[in-house]
């Protein structure tokens, strides 16, 4: 009976190369024989699957045919797991490097048992700077229409001296003699799997190949310095409280390698007439009842001038009116102003008044 290596590794056939890669590490990690519950069969079989499921034409044949002979998939021995590596016991493993075996995919697994760099074939991250976070706090008004603002930030910087070269002005840069100027420096670590060869960025020119032949006075040769810097940030119109702004490479600076980030959290305070809900404001307004009978103009201060609203006679208390465009920016418009229409009930009546309010009663009023 064929193998299904599908089930092997838990995904289904239309699985993409990520989620059988990603399936495989997860495997991987739970049946390694170097882990306390690890299960040197099941990890073999994880590794058979991997093999032929990783590879394009390999799968395409497993999927035709439904199996994995020697012929069709470069030869899967007994005893042996693939490419001719020998897992039985991980005894006489041998040096990796000899082997036909791809450590590209490997690598992570290897590295959380033994603590080395097994990234995939050599390929490198970029280094990059710590991201720092800072607060500001808002006018209600700044954060409708927009604003600009300077604050000052203590952080890691360029130097300004060697502008992040490390090497003071108007001296020149040497090779590096600890990785002869390639950036990298590689390192053999030997383990019950055998030798293992990685290769990591070199510690003393930090990848650049070459070191100052004088370091520069203000920095130490580091390329960063702490320092305060002022930046500049702008608030875009419409901002909620609590948003927070990126703001890509004005974080800490590292040398030879790339900026963080910085987040501002924007802290909005409240206005003392309008509540905002999304692009539209919302305020209440008290009007006299004898405005609501026979309708009146009242002035209204809005975030940008005052205008006045005309109240229709017989309004009704709770009623809404609507002031448009005079609401929060959202791209090419604005929201409009919600105003909830309170009437207010007077508290005492004269005679003549009360003589009136019985006569609308009779009325049915």
């Amino acid at each position: 009976m064929s193998k299904d290596y599908y089930k092997t590794l838990g995904v289904g056939k239309s699985a993409s190369k990520e989620e059988i890669k990603k399936a495989f590490r997860q495997m991987a990690h739970k049946y390694h024989p170097d882990k306390n519950k690890g299960d040197d069969s099941k990890f073999k079989e994880v590794n058979e699957a991997y093999q032929v499921l990783s590879d394009d034409q390999k799968r395409t044949q497993y999927d035709q045919f439904g199996t994995a002979d020697a012929q069709g998939f470069g030869g899967f021995n007994q005893g042996q797991g693939f490419g001719g590596f020998d897992f039985s016991g991980f005894q006489n493993a041998g040096d990796f490097s000899s082997q036909n075996f791809d450590m590209g995919d490997l690598g992570d697994i290897f590295g959380d048992f033994f603590g080395g760099n097994m990234g995939s074939r050599g390929r490198q991250k970029v280094k990059r700077g710590r991201d720092i976070s800072t607060e500001i706090n808002l006018s209600f008004e700044d954060a409708v229409f927009g604003t600009m603002r300077n604050i000052l930030i203590s952080k890691q910087s360029v130097c300004h001296i060697c502008h992040g070269s490390g090497s003071k002005p108007g001296t020149k840069m040497k090779t590096c003699q600890t990785c002869n100027g390639n950036g990298q420096v590689r390192e053999i670590r030997r383990s019950i799997l055998g030798s293992f060869s990685t290769v990591k960025t070199c510690g003393i020119c930090l990848g650049q190949g070459k070191i100052p032949d004088e370091k520069c006075s203000d920095c130490r040769g580091a390329g960063v310095n702490r320092k305060q810097e002022d930046i500049k940030i702008t608030i875009p119109a419409g901002i909620n409280n609590g948003e927070t702004i990126r703001m890509f490479g004005v974080g800490e600076a590292i040398k030879n390698g790339q900026a963080g980030d910085l987040y501002i959290k924007v802290n909005i305070g409240r206005h003392h007439i309008f509540k905002r809900d999304g692009a539209n404001l919302h305020m209440d307004l008290n009007i006299k009842l004898s405005d609501a009978l026979l309708g009146a103009t009242y002035p209204l201060k809005t975030l940008d001038g005052d205008i006045e609203i005309k109240i229709p006679e017989g309004i009704n208390h709770g009623e809404l009116l609507r002031v448009r465009g005079r609401g929060v920016p959202q791209g090419s418009r604005r929201g409009d102003i919600i105003i909830r229409v309170l009437v207010k009930m007077p508290s005492r009546l004269s005679r003549e008044t009360k003589e009136t309010v019985k006569k609308l009663k009779e009325e049915g009023l």
